[in-house]
This record gives structure tokens, sequence and C-alpha cells, in this order.
């Protein structure tokens, strides 16, 4: 039984390319081969709501909206590949939508699986970067009492 933190490889590589940048993107593009592919539903701009939490683990409120793009397209053999991005890049949507679709059919540790995973790796250690880079600069507050 999967612990429930546990993500499935789609959702971790659908996390990826949602983080990645359009240069990102479109370098991993440029360097594979990708198949012809049929635009479903094409990049589209909507928006969401955007939920904050207090003290990051408090109470949930709603921060505000942000635009988000998304996009499916069906690449030859008949899969489906989804994709959301932050922001209105519509080509950046597309390119996502058709590496889904393909991840999904292709062998892991395939070109575009190995891609995606030094993507991911990249992606972590920025993330750590800027976790420590935070955290030294935490303040630690606290009273003393004084005797009255």
């Amino acid at each position: 039984m999967n612990p429930v933190n546990a993500k499935s490889p789609r959702q971790t590589w659908m996390a990826v390319l949602a983080r990645a940048s359009r240069d990102d993107l479109a370098a991993i593009h440029a360097a594979i081969a990708v198949p012809a592919h049929e635009v479903l539903k094409a990049p589209e701009v909507g928006s969401v709501m955007v939920e904050g939490r207090a003290g990051g683990t408090g109470q949930r409120f709603n921060l505000g909206e942000a635009a988000v793009t998304r996009c499916v397209v069906r690449i030859d053999g008949g899969v489906m590949g989804h994709a959301y991005a932050l922001g209105r890049d519509r080509a950046k949507a597309e390119i996502a939508a058709v590496f889904d679709a393909m991840l999904q059919v292709e062998p892991a540790g395939g070109p575009l699986h190995i891609a995606i995973a030094k993507l991911h790796s990249a992606q972590a250690a920025v993330r750590e970067r800027t976790s420590r880079k935070a955290a030294a600069t935490k303040v630690e507050f606290f009273t003393l009492v004084r005797g009255e």
C-alpha cells in the first residue's frame, strides 16, 4: 500500500513540466524526436483561485487569482497529453502536453524520461538552495520574564 503522500510517476513529471521554464522545455524539445500531434483543446488562458495558509500551516484563505494556461493534445497512437502552466505561455503549455503524452508511452529510462529526471533534480537543487537561504535568515524570538 502506498503512503498518503506518495506520488505516481505521472504526477511527478506533470509537476516538473508545470514548474519548468519554456526555455528548459524548448531545449528538451529540440534535442529529442517529437511525434506528430493533434491539438484537441488549443492552449487557452483562464484563472484559478490561489489559496494560502496563515503561517504556512494554519487556516486557509483566498490569496488571489492567478492566470493559468491549459492544453490537451493527442499524439500518434491515440495517447492524450494534458498540461497546465502558470501564466499565459501558450507555447509552454502545448510543449508540456506533448511531453505528457510521450512520457505515458515511452518506456522508463527513455531519452525524455532521462531529460525530465535531470530537470527534476535541477528544480530540487534550486528549492533546497532557496530553503537553506531562507532558513539562514530565520529569527527566533523569545521573551524574558521579569520578576515583578
